[in-house]
């Protein structure tokens, strides 16, 4: 099991471009998938506060952060 998750929705391409700085890093994670409709994004608001996507979420370093811009430079500065 990856200490990191990613919060996604299909077709999303904000969600796209954090997929896409996490597989050009080379880094394990886990992606959950939301449901479509923001009132059902239970999971998502648990453990972020909120039901937009995408959220990651690094338990090893209990960081949990959305913002697609944000997540992908956290990536390239914290991760890579």
């Amino acid at each position: 099991m990856s200490s990191i998750t990613l919060y996604s929705l299909d077709g999303c391409p904000f969600c796209e471009k954090v997929h896409d700085a996490l597989d050009d890093a080379d880094i394990a994670y886990e992606t959950e998938w939301v449901e479509p409709l923001h009132s059902d994004r239970n999971e998502v608001k648990r453990v972020s506060g909120q039901r937009a996507v995408p959220v990651l979420v690094n338990v090893d370093s209990g960081v949990t952060m959305a913002e697609s811009d944000k997540i992908v430079q956290y990536v390239e500065q914290s991760l890579a």
